[in-house]
């Protein structure tokens, strides 16, 4: 029963990741063209060395829709597909160390070049304007607030993150435990 519970979360929280996906592909239309020419393809994300003690992530295969849109195949995803990205998810505290120092994690790519290409572009160039869904709600004004505060928050965090890094490699260096 339990498996079936974290089943059924990771299956809605996956649904919700794919909707904010496409609400940030929907709001660049350069993004909308460059994954119109890849219609019916599928790309599958496969995270190497994932914890044991971590519950299992889903599969996760998408195929890009007519509307240039991402869509979850779901759990029972399709054997072939047209590009595989694997990332390195042994440490996912690293990984989200990194992330948050605004570092790619090691990728490796097999797969339809073309198709890679773009969804590289993807990755380098879409970002979400929080500050502008923001405003939707609470205003202009608030929003730029809110959005400055996150900004000052985010900064903070990748200075503490590189000076936590900086300390564990001069700690390794120095031959004593971190």
């Amino acid at each position: 029963m339990f498996h079936t519970i974290q089943s059924a979360f990771a299956a809605e929280g996956l649904a919700r990741a794919t909707l904010l996906v496409n609400h940030v592909l929907a709001s660049e239309p350069v993004a909308g063209q460059r994954l119109q020419a890849h219609m019916g393809r599928r790309v599958r994300l496969q995270f190497n060395g994932w914890p044991v003690w971590l519950p299992p992530l889903p599969a996760l295969t998408f195929r890009i829709t007519p509307a240039a849109l991402v869509e979850w195949c779901g759990e029972q995803p399709p054997e072939q597909v047209d590009l595989q990205i694997s990332l390195d998810a042994a440490n996912p505290a690293q990984a989200l160390m990194q992330a948050l120092a605004g570092e790619r994690p090691r990728v490796d790519v097999a797969g339809d070049a073309a198709f890679a290409a773009d969804v590289n572009w993807l990755f380098d160039n879409l970002r979400w304007d929080i500050e502008d869904d923001l405003a939707n709600i609470v205003g202009p004004a608030a929003a730029r607030e809110l959005a400055r505060l996150g900004r000052v928050v985010a900064t903070g965090l990748r200075g503490a993150v590189n000076t936590v890094g900086a300390l564990a490699a001069r700690g390794r260096g120095a031959g004593q435990p971190v």
